[in-house]
């Protein structure tokens, strides 16, 4: 694997790097099991959004040429719409000290090297440093039956368990997204996934 360095982006190096972090998550999320069928404007407005949002970090993983082959972001739980946040509150979670992930992604031809705990290593400690006590991230759900699956597709479940993660049972949200061009918006069912530190 080519040398990849991973690094915290903002200010004018964020703004530089934009219109790649869209395009990649574009070409991640397109992909089973999130189907999703993005547009670049909407991709460059969330970035720009995210990169504002209270103790936000966009961890980025480039090669030694510059090109984006990964990314990861978090931010602050309370920065998020109250009714994603909701269900932890009724479980008991402090939203206050909880950290979100958002997501992780990574070109397939550079997966299982690690990058994906580097992703978590940096969010974790950006999340420590700033006093949180615990971290969370939502992930979609899909029937084992669903004709979209790929042969062979192993989901990510068991890795997240060895980070330490762990599914809340029965407790859910939903996030809309479209999965065609131009097509309406799907809500989907995401689980959430909670570690404390």
């Amino acid at each position: 694997m080519s040398l990849v360095s991973v690094r915290s982006l903002s200010g004018a190096e964020l703004e530089g790097a934009i219109d790649a972090l869209a395009s990649l998550r574009i070409d991640v999320f397109k992909a089973y099991p999130y189907l999703y069928a993005g547009n670049a404007d909407y991709e460059r407005h969330y970035l720009r959004s995210f990169a504002n949002a209270k103790h936000a970090i966009i961890a980025a993983a480039c090669l030694e040429d510059g090109r984006v082959i990964g990314c990861a972001t978090g931010s602050a739980l309370d920065a998020h719409h109250a009714e994603f946040s909701a269900p932890l509150v009724k479980l008991g979670v402090d939203s206050v000290t909880t950290f979100y992930f958002g997501e992780s992604v990574l070109l397939p031809t550079f997966r299982g090297h690690g990058l994906g705990h580097v992703f978590f290593d940096a969010r974790e400690a950006h999340a420590r440093a700033l006093g949180y006590q615990r971290a969370c991230f939502c992930a979609v759900t899909r029937p084992p039956d669903h004709p979209e699956m790929p042969s062979g597709y192993t989901p990510l479940d068991r890795f997240w368990s060895a980070r330490g993660y762990h599914r809340l049972e029965g407790v859910s949200t939903t996030y809309d997204w479209p999965e065609i061009a131009n097509g309406p918006d799907i809500a989907h069912d995401m689980a959430y996934w909670l570690r404390e530190f």
